[in-house]
């Protein structure tokens, strides 16, 4: 298995060297323990105005097997876009550049595609998967907005799923090039536009628990949720109007 590992990140010079020497860490663990797993780690820069491109830059010389692929400042959603259709993997995974989901559930992930499933996301929410959980909540206003939001986002979008918005998630190659070649929603609300197209494409899908830990400093605001909201309508309105099969 040849495993792409994305790492979206925008203005994350605090933290990005923390992460990606942690997925570098767990990543050479495995392939110590098996030669013949592959892999590649790639952090797509999103228009990043601080420092993330100069440390990356210097990580490049020091970490195996990493990359960094820049991007404009569209957004989270095109920058997965961008990483799911460049990289090169049998499996291609995005995770949150506060590695708020550790690295070490991609154990829980792998078995699965061998299994046959197209589409693993992670949760933290446990009406998916017994066992999920915020191991440090988010503040009361967050989850109260989340919860709110995801009942609009089952309505219009993707029925069944509780936590559309977890940033860990892994494609096999086929689905994440048919899926991302189609997406056009390139903020936040890009991960329940590819859940929704899986589940039209016909995916398998299956959901992990996650043991989540909120990051106090994440960039998503309460305008951010506002936005996906107005975004699921307009995704609601590309699936009637059959405007990814265009």
């Amino acid at each position: 298995m040849f495993l792409s590992w994305l790492i979206p990140a925008h203005n994350e010079e605090r933290r990005i060297e923390k992460t990606i020497r942690e997925v570098d860490s767990y990543l050479r663990t495995k392939k110590n323990l098996d030669s013949s797993f592959q892999y590649e780690i790639i952090l797509i820069n999103a228009g990043s105005t601080d420092k993330t491109q100069e440390i990356a830059e210097r990580l490049t010389k020091e970490v195996a097997n990493f990359s960094i692929l820049v991007t404009d400042g569209r957004g989270k959603g095109w920058a997965v876009k961008e990483g799911m259709l460049k990289s090169h993997g049998d499996i291609r995974l995005f995770s949150d550049a506060d590695n708020a989901t550790s690295p070490d559930h991609w154990d829980r992930f792998a078995p699965l595609f061998t299994k046959g499933f197209d589409v693993v996301i992670g949760s933290r929410h446990y009406r998916d998967v017994p066992g999920a959980q915020q191991r440090v909540g988010e503040p009361l206003v967050r989850r109260i907005a989340g919860q709110m939001g995801n009942l609009w986002i089952q309505a219009l979008a993707v029925p069944g799923i509780w936590d559309t918005q977890a940033g860990f998630k892994a494609f096999t190659k086929k689905a994440a090039e048919d899926i991302f070649s189609k997406t056009l929603m390139f903020g936040f609300s890009f991960d329940i536009e590819v859940l929704a197209l899986a589940r039209r494409l016909k995916y398998k899908i299956n959901i992990v628990a996650l043991d989540w830990k909120h990051d106090p400093d994440s960039k998503v605001t309460m305008k951010s949720y506002i936005q996906v909201l107005l975004d699921v309508v307009k995704i609601r309105w590309n699936l009637i109007t059959r405007k990814y099969s265009q």
